[in-house]
């Protein structure tokens, strides 16, 4: 709020994701009380998209302030994945997703074209299902909790999937990979990234700050691609005028896309 320049009165409309939370009243309603936010705050709580969440949590607080140009929406993420590790599973997709992700929290303010507001606008974006999916990722809920769905098919489906979805969203606004300047990706895991950069013929290079975000607090579902943003934002800011691709992969499976001009 303080770098955005607002305060808790100015915020209409707050979204609230997570895949590892389960309350009623869900955060959001929480939040109200611990931060005194307007009591006609509009509240949208989203769960279980996962690790896509970040990326259409964005996309639908844009489509809100879309329709409510003077109006400003938060989007707020929390997740606990620690609470997916069983103590007695020592199944491959357990070991791993125990190393792998994090608990973590972040947040992102979208505001309206009527506000003035400083950040990249929000162009476009884009949602993609893929049918047959849901045995990739994801968790079962059991009576010791939480239960890892985690498929060694998950780079597979950035393989597949990933360039398809980019090249065929920015043909739509007439435009090509080589027209964006910076990626701002989920960082999903070491195998996940190097499909990233295989899949969309990026150099290392163009991927560090999701690989050095990956390195500094691991996964953390949702809030993952929101830390990527945060980095870009505040200590590698694209010069303006410029393109740059914001996207997660996730449950489901799915991809959601967001396309950003600084």
């Amino acid at each position: 709020m303080t770098r955005a320049g607002l305060c808790e009165a100015d915020f209409d409309a707050i979204f609230f994701t997570s895949v590892t939370g389960l309350c009623s009243p869900s955060i959001d309603a929480r939040l109200i009380n611990r931060m005194n936010l307007r009591p006609n705050i509009k509240r949208i709580p989203i769960f279980g998209l996962g690790c896509v969440a970040g990326a259409a949590g964005i996309a639908r607080a844009a489509d809100y302030v879309r329709a409510f140009p003077q109006q400003n929406a938060v989007l707020v993420s929390v997740e606990l994945c620690s609470l997916t590790w069983q103590r007695k599973d020592l199944s491959v997709a357990n070991l791993i997703s125990s190393g792998l992700f994090g608990d973590g929290s972040a947040a992102v303010i979208v505001s309206g074209a009527s506000r003035n507001v400083t950040g990249p606008e929000v162009l476009a974006t884009a949602s993609s299902f893929y049918r047959g999916t849901e045995e990739v990722m994801g968790w079962d809920n059991t009576s010791d909790g939480f239960s890892i769905v985690l498929s060694s098919e998950v780079p597979n489906m950035v393989h597949k999937h990933l360039a398809h979805d980019i090249d065929a969203f920015l043909a739509e606004h007439e435009l090509e990979r080589d027209d964006i300047t910076t990626w701002i990706m989920h960082t999903g895991g070491p195998k996940v990234l190097e499909a990233t950069a295989k899949a969309l013929e990026l150099s290392d290079e163009t991927l560090q700050v999701s690989w050095d975000c990956l390195a500094r607090v691991g996964n953390l579902s949702s809030a993952s691609v929101l830390v990527v943003l945060d980095a870009f934002m505040n200590r590698r800011r694209p010069a303006a005028g410029t393109y740059s691709i914001l996207a997660a992969m996730g449950p489901g499976f799915c991809s959601e896309l967001v396309l950003l001009r600084w």
